[in-house]
């Protein structure tokens, strides 16, 4: 077992049994739940719906190369620049070098999970540069020295007496504040931000090709402020999230916005084509795309697992799964969690590493089912424990277990040798892994075959 895969047992176990952290996410996740069906109404044929989204996606995907530079020549005729990073070092480096170009010590940010993925903050830092985040979770979770816990709410694991505890301590504010309180508290020292930054960074939704620009989604305006404000304009995507024309935002936006949050659409959306043109009285003077890789074409050359690029990180799977439910989105010890995280995760990183994330399924399939673009996320997660195996990743005591199951099922006088002490002591004693959690197995007197046979001759 890798220290990866050692670590993630052990902080699943103790999440597992912390009752009060279950409390607040099944709160959380159940006033989503409650929502997410009225969003659904706006759509006349749901399913067809969610089936041309994911058409739409497989298009895009199929011709990423054509579709990102038709976005490139597009952008850049408006005064854009682009850069692509093939993996994480090239694009903090490509960022180190804008900063010290406009001797940037302070950066404005909004929500987005390839900076967390390439750990943008904890690198300028590094290189003595303030990034404040300006999205209220990711707010609260800078404050408290945390990564974000899901996909699409940050600090979905703390309850608003937990925010107010943290503001109390960090912020020195009154114990106690309502929610509405702390809102304006957190409004009052970002609004200062954006006008003393000489950076702004987000990330972008979708990349839309045709047109040359990126969409953003939002509630709260943070994005929209961080690439008006400041002189400079810094957008980090993946290179994935492209579709190919501005007319698909008419249904990606809601489809978002109702799998993301139960919105028919978010409070804020925003497509920016560029810097600020002549004639133009707001936006940045200079505008930065940086499409970054990191991993991402090894999903592409994977015929199998290149369906997992159509997501639109909606978060849907995270708050359907009882898995992440259970053990909360930090246990998986990566920047994506949940179902599209453990699909992912392994082929962006390391197989032989992270490979146990796959396993971390009931493989139920409510992630497929409730997917916003159908991905097909439960095979997925099938398909990665097959080529984890024929990759060699298996261990010794897995191959043997597995041979034996093999051998066992397919021989019916082996399935019905031994009594039931024997096989009792067979699975709860020397194959422990059900009882590390579990009670222990009790096998019946005779198996179903024995029991079928008597009562026919009898």
């Amino acid at each position: 077992m890798t220290d990866t895969a050692a670590s993630f047992i052990a902080r699943s176990t103790i999440k597992a049994e912390d009752m009060d952290h279950r409390r607040k996410i099944n709160f959380n996740i159940g006033k989503y739940n409650a929502v997410v069906p009225q969003g659904k109404q706006q759509f006349g044929e749901l399913n067809l719906a969610r089936e041309r989204a994911k058409n739409i996606k497989w298009k895009a995907i199929e011709n990423l190369d054509k579709q990102l530079e038709e976005f490139e020549a597009a952008f850049t005729k408006r005064g854009g620049r682009v850069i692509w990073a093939e993996d994480t070092e090239t694009a903090l480096a490509e960022i180190l070098a804008i900063c010290k170009e406009k001797n940037c010590r302070q950066v404005v940010k909004s929500k987005s999970m390839v900076t967390e993925e390439i750990k943008l903050n904890h690198f300028l830092e590094e290189h003595h540069i303030e990034s404040v985040e300006t999205d209220l979770g990711e707010y609260i979770q800078q404050l408290d020295g945390e990564p974000p816990y899901h996909i699409v709410t940050p600090a979905m694991h703390k309850s608003k007496e937990d925010v107010a505890k943290l503001f109390h301590e960090k912020l020195d504010t009154k114990p106690g504040l309502s929610p509405e309180q702390l809102t304006l508290v957190a409004r009052e020292k970002l609004r200062k931000k954006y006008v003393q930054a000489e950076i702004g960074i987000t990330g972008a939704n979708f990349i839309i090709s045709d047109i040359g620009g990126i969409a953003l989604t939002e509630n709260e305006g943070n994005a929209r402020l961080s690439c008006a404000f400041p002189k400079t304009h810094i957008v980090i995507v993946g290179l994935e999230k492209v579709i190919p024309s501005l007319a698909d935002l008419g249904l990606f936006w809601p489809l978002l916005a109702t799998y993301g949050t139960g919105q028919r659409l978010t409070v804020y959306n925003t497509v920016v084509t560029g810097p600020r043109q002549p004639g133009e009285t707001d936006g940045p003077e200079e505008m930065i795309v940086i499409l970054l890789d990191n991993g991402r074409t090894n999903i592409l050359a994977n015929e199998k697992s290149r369906e997992s690029l159509y997501c639109i990180r909606c978060g849907a799977c995270l708050n359907a799964c009882p898995i992440y439910k259970n053990i909360g989105g930090h246990s998986y010890g990566t920047t994506y969690s949940g179902p599209i995280g453990s699909v992912i995760t392994p082929h962006l990183k390391d197989m032989g590493e992270w490979k146990h994330l796959s396993y971390a399924s009931s493989l139920c399939g409510n992630c497929t089912e409730v997917c916003a673009v159908k991905i097909n996320l439960h095979e997925l997660l099938l398909d990665n424990r097959s080529e984890a195996v024929k990759e060699g990743y298996a261990t010794w005591s897995e191959k043997v277990a597995w041979a034996a199951w093999k051998k066992a099922s397919l021989n019916r006088p082996l399935m019905n040798m031994g009594n039931r002490r024997m096989k009792n002591w067979l699975v709860n004693k020397v194959f422990k892994a059900w009882t590390a959690h579990r009670a222990e197995l009790d096998f019946s007197p005779r198996t179903f075959n024995e029991r079928w046979k008597a009562e026919r001759e009898g």
